[in-house]
Formats: C-alpha cells, structure tokens, sequence
C-alpha cells in the first residue's frame, strides 16, 4: 500500500475518532448548564414539595453514580414537577411538553446539539413508568432512567462542569 495512502487513511480514521468524541463531550458541557439553569428553582419548589435540607443536597450529586433509587425519596420527584412547571416543561397530565423542552434546551449556547436527544431519551423513559399512577413517583423513576441513559450515552456532566456552570446562573 501507498504510503500516502495509508497516512491518509489514518488521518482519517483519527479525525472521525474525534468527530466522534467532541459531540459526546460538547452535549456533555450543555447538559451541565441545563441543570445548573434548572437546579436554580429547587430552593422555590423545597416548601411546596416537601424536601429536606438533606434532600436538596443530595440533589447536587444527580449525575454522580451513587445517586439511585435507594437514595430518592418521592419528595424528589414532586420538587422536579415543581421545577418543571417553572419552565413550563410539562403538560397538564405531567408528561413531558417535548415542544417547550426541545425550546428550553435550545435556549442554552450550542443547545441545537442536545435538544433532540435529550427530549427523545425523556419520552423513551416515560414510556417505561407510564404505568405508575403517582405523578412524584413517576418523574423519580423517569427521572432515574434519563440519568442513566445519559451516562451510557456520555452526555452526563460531571460535577465540577456543573459548579462551573452554575456560576453563571447565580
């Protein structure tokens, strides 16, 4: 084989690998400011929904892997509907409003790249716990399901991006 043809082909083989990885870590970066913009309202929604100061602490470690089911109270997903309806992310029977979420998520720098994906895996976790009857106990598992299929995809922030962020929404 050409030996320029073969750098070549390697070239391009290197350049789609990274094409490849900057998505991942660029939507990353985006969902960081999309929960330190929405985490603003948790102190609002506290009182209404019921959570404790521990309870609103934990809430900062959403992305870590320690954060599961076993850990979340419903009090939790009663401050997510609270939260949500601030930014009139959902509809009436507590569904996701994928039109208002797609807008929501667009608003944010470079927000174009996640928007789709984010209102998709929502709707897809929805659909698992559509079932469950109790509005809070529902969006605590939809919830759980968006967090982990974020992390498969490597869209999930780490904390430090979201302290990074959060600093320019307070």
């Amino acid at each position: 084989m050409d030996m320029g043809l073969l750098h070549w082909c390697l070239s391009c083989a290197l350049a789609g690998l990274a094409l490849t990885a900057a998505p991942a870590a660029a939507t990353a970066e985006i969902m960081s400011h999309v929960t330190a913009h929405f985490g603003q309202t948790l102190e609002e929604c506290r009182e209404e929904s019921g959570l404790t100061m521990d309870m609103m602490e934990a809430f900062a470690h959403y992305w870590s892997e320690d954060f599961g089911k076993a850990t979340v109270q419903r009090e939790f997903g009663c401050a997510l509907i609270c939260m949500s309806h601030k930014f009139s992310l959902l509809q009436d029977d507590v569904r996701l409003h994928h039109l208002n979420m797609d807008d929501y998520i667009r608003s944010f720098p470079n927000g174009e790249l996640l928007s789709t994906k984010m209102v998709s895996m929502i709707h897809e976790c929805e659909r698992q716990y559509d079932s469950v009857e109790d509005d809070c106990d529902r969006i605590v598992d939809v919830s759980l399901c968006f967090r982990s299929a974020a992390q498969r995809e490597g869209i999930a922030p780490n904390l430090a991006m979201v302290e990074a962020a959060l600093e320019q929404y307070t």
